[in-house]
């Protein structure tokens, strides 16, 4: 078979895979998790129910699907904002702030069903472990760079900028979520020097800046 007739192929696979993805996140946040069917995700999908049933086996594995593509494109989107900012205290404040306003999108599924269905998926778990490693090395490489506090552990200051830019879902605009961001940001600045006999040799500094990139 050609390869151009390959790729048209997959193409239509990816585009009906995400019209499926799509259309069941938003049956369930509309009707709730128990009353989505396979028949109803078809119909509005504009697809045949044998077709949906070679993509999903049932509503749930289409919900951790969808999940997993969003937890996917978010962390892709932070790496890409780090990766776009220059040293360790612009990285950090342009992740938090990514990071505030993704939350801010993710509002809606906030105190419902399928929020409580959602987070019960491992890989929840792996995407916090992902994103706690991203800022606490830039947390760790801005404190030897003398841009952040170094007399809280950057594994601790990491926990804290999540806890308290997790309550930007709560805020009623950007600019509430921004401006968290900033005193969150003044926080993680307020401190004391490391003393010398506490610095990390440069072969730490190097595990900590390896370690960053290899979450993704």
């Amino acid at each position: 078979m050609p390869k151009l007739w390959n790729e048209t192929i997959e193409a239509h696979r990816r585009a009906v895979r995400d019209a499926i993805l799509n259309t069941t996140a938003e049956l369930a946040a509309e009707r709730g998790v128990r009353s989505v069917t396979m028949s109803q995700i078809a119909e509005q999908a504009g697809i045949g129910r044998a077709t949906l049933y070679k993509y999903f086996p049932d509503v749930e594995a289409i919900l951790l699907a969808w999940h997993d593509r969003q937890i996917t494109e978010h962390l892709a989107q932070l790496a890409e904002v780090r990766d776009q900012a220059d040293g360790p205290g612009e990285q950090l404040e342009v992740v938090l702030r990514a990071f505030a306003h993704i939350s801010r999108q993710s509002r809606g599924h906030h105190g419902t069903e399928l929020a409580a269905f959602l987070h019960r998926d491992e890989r929840v778990v792996r995407a916090q472990e992902q994103l706690h490693g991203m800022i606490r090395d830039l947390l760790a490489e801005g404190a030897q760079a003398g841009v952040f506090r170094a007399d809280v552990a950057p594994d601790e200051l990491a926990t804290y900028c999540l806890h308290a830019l997790t309550a930007a879902a709560a805020l009623p605009s950007e600019a509430a979520a921004d401006r968290l961001v900033t005193v969150t940001l003044s926080g993680l600045r307020d401190g004391h020097p490391m003393p010398e006999d506490q610095k990390p040799t440069s072969g730490h500094a190097r595990h900590g800046h390896h370690s960053g990139h290899s979450a993704h």
